[in-house]
């Protein structure tokens, strides 16, 4: 799986969270600003913020890196 993929996987779960990006943001500790970048594939968090990300959306992280299919 490629880095493009994952990120879209991850654009994917933000989206269907209903989550607002304000929100996850607040959860996981960065601006609204860096979450709308995550959506627009700009940047890829690091990964204890991956890992924070992951818990927000109540999704596995090995869904969005492609090792499981949920």
């Amino acid at each position: 799986m490629e880095l493009k993929d994952i990120q879209k996987r991850l654009r994917e779960c933000i989206a269907q969270s209903g989550i607002p990006q304000k929100e996850i943001a607040k959860k996981i500790g960065v601006s609204a600003q860096t979450v709308s970048k995550y959506m627009r594939l700009d940047i890829f968090p690091a990964l204890d913020t991956f890992a924070k990300l992951c818990a927000a959306l109540d999704v596995r992280s090995d869904y969005i890196l492609g090792v499981s299919e949920y």
